[in-house]
């Protein structure tokens, strides 16, 4: 898909949108409650509360179109969710692999004191952290590419 397809449907998408939102903006506005009509109406009314109904009426809209624009960005950004979580999945596998490569040169020089020794703890620590670690590296790309298979 090239580039300049792409800007072109999101403008579109986006003209489509504010034009959608404009038009229940202004049909929200043009419709007024009964009991704001009657307010209206009646000669001695408080304007008060004629201008409280109008505001309840521009904030329900306001609210309207804010929901209308959430749901109108995610769909935009639906399909980045799947890619984004790949590349997340695979960028947290290459930092779970960084301890492997710290730790791994420490448990090949302690491996004689395995049983018993004076290096026998920092074998045993060495052995821990890089199994962990090599286990979350390993699954992080396997996850990774399961979903990417999907």
């Amino acid at each position: 898909m090239k580039p300049e397809y792409i800007g072109r449907v999101l403008g579109v998408g986006v003209r489509v949108a504010g034009r959608m939102a404009g038009q229940r903006i202004a049909e929200s506005g043009a419709r007024q409650s009964p009991q704001a009509a009657a307010n209206a109406q009646v000669p001695g009314s408080a304007s008060g509360q004629a201008a409280r109904e109008t505001g309840r009426q521009a904030g329900r809209a306001a609210a309207q179109t804010g929901q209308g624009v959430a749901r109108g960005v995610g769909g935009m950004l639906r399909p980045f969710r799947r890619v984004g979580g790949i590349l997340w999945l695979e960028i947290t596998g290459a930092f779970f692999l960084l301890p492997v490569v710290v730790f791994a040169p420490n448990v090949w020089r302690t491996r004689a004191s395995w049983a018993a020794g004076p290096d026998h703890r920092t074998f045993l620590a060495s052995v821990v952290v890089v199994v962990v670690f090599l286990y979350l590296g390993v699954t992080s790309f396997w996850r990774a590419r399961r979903r990417s298979r999907s």
